[in-house]
């Protein structure tokens, strides 16, 4: 684990700051969520593969956040650490130096999620 970071912590926050958001702009937060919920359902691709997608995205935009939320929900969906391995190399190839860095704080992320997972 990353010294000092916590991907559950950051989701947690994340979960959090959203809320206080979606009260704040609730028609916004609504529409989001209803966007996001329909992104990632089930259709010709199903969830796990689109948390996948989505995770990857996250390295390569260097989000931090988002690659709590990803790979917290990649392994709901049922990831497995093999899968979501081989996307963060994916990640690495689209992202370059910064994808590797960031691919490295989504690795510590996801040991994290499964370790809380037991």
């Amino acid at each position: 684990m990353t010294e000092g970071v916590s991907y559950t912590n950051r989701l947690r926050n994340v979960k959090k700051n959203s809320h206080s958001l979606a009260t704040a702009a609730p028609e916004v937060m609504e529409s989001f969520e209803h966007f996001h919920q329909t992104a990632v359902a089930t259709g010709v691709l199903d969830t796990k593969t689109k948390e996948l997608m989505a995770l990857a995205i996250s390295v390569v935009k260097g989000c931090d956040d988002c690659i709590a939320h990803h790979a917290h929900d990649a392994i709901e969906a049922g990831a497995s650490r093999e899968e979501l391995v081989e996307t963060l190399g994916l990640a690495v190839l689209m992202g370059g130096g910064p994808g590797m860095i960031y691919a490295s704080h989504a690795i510590d992320a996801v040991d994290q999620f499964f370790e809380a997972a037991g």
